[in-house]
């Protein structure tokens, strides 16, 4: 499946639909983001059933600084919904292949606990 892009609006909506979204923030004058741009491609065309998107950190400012985004390229997992990977760099093939092996290995229950947990915690300080 093609990488799709993102924007402001349509942003947390694919990010928190059922699966997996990988996204990857990039610029069109960032060298590393260049570098890593075929990889990607390359792992949305295997990974048919995650959802792969990039955010132009040029075009949408205001969503990088939401985002917290410091340093390009950065790559983003989510899954059902939750961050569960956030990296800057540009990673190598074997590398984004760890990366999504690991996301679609996680106990999901396990997950939910520790949101849970965390939010409480957050609701009590």
């Amino acid at each position: 499946m093609p990488t799709i892009d993102l924007t402001a609006a349509d942003f947390e909506k694919t990010v928190t639909s059922p699966g997996i979204t990988l996204v990857d923030f990039w610029a069109e004058w960032c060298g590393p983001c260049k570098q890593f741009a075929p990889v990607f491609e390359s792992a949305s065309e295997t990974h048919t059933d995650v959802t792969f998107a990039k955010v132009d950190t040029e075009a949408e400012q205001a969503l990088a600084g939401a985002a917290n985004i410091t340093s390009i390229p950065t790559l983003m997992a989510f899954r059902d919904g939750v961050l569960v990977f956030s990296q800057p760099g540009a990673l190598p093939a074997p590398a984004l292949e760890q990366v999504i092996t690991a996301v679609k290995g996680l106990d999901m229950e396990h997950v939910w606990a520790q949101v849970r947990a965390q939010q409480e915690a957050q609701g009590e300080a």
